[in-house]
């Protein structure tokens, strides 16, 4: 089904990630959202859970017969979990959209 990407011993990439926050620009700060409270937020949900991480064996919601690593599985596990850090530390922003990217030419993208 997946072709050479069914390999016994996985395949890996390198992504980029980009998230895509709205909201009311703060008249003292100029920014929509605490730069570094979402920096905090992405370190935990995206760069610790996936870095140098074999997905399929160390994130358990990639394990076997759970979510297919695809890039739009990705995107919208990485949307749901940073969209909750952010609520969950009274940012006033929201997330709209997460962009998984395989290489240049190939990404996923998810929003509501």
């Amino acid at each position: 089904m997946f072709g050479l990407c069914a390999r016994p011993s996985y395949h890996g990439h390198s992504y980029v990630c980009d998230v895509t926050v709205r909201g009311e620009i703060d008249d003292a700060t100029g920014f929509v959202v605490d730069l570094g409270m979402l920096d905090r937020i992405l370190d935990v949900e995206v760069r610790q859970r996936f870095d140098h991480r074999n997905i399929n064996v160390d994130v358990a919601e990639f394990g076997e017969g759970k979510l297919v690593p695809t890039g739009e599985n990705l995107a919208r596990f990485i949307y749901e979990r940073v969209g909750k850090a952010m609520r969950a530390n009274g940012a006033p922003a929201v997330v709209v959209r997460v962009t998984v990217a395989e290489d240049t030419t190939l990404s996923a993208s998810y929003e509501e």
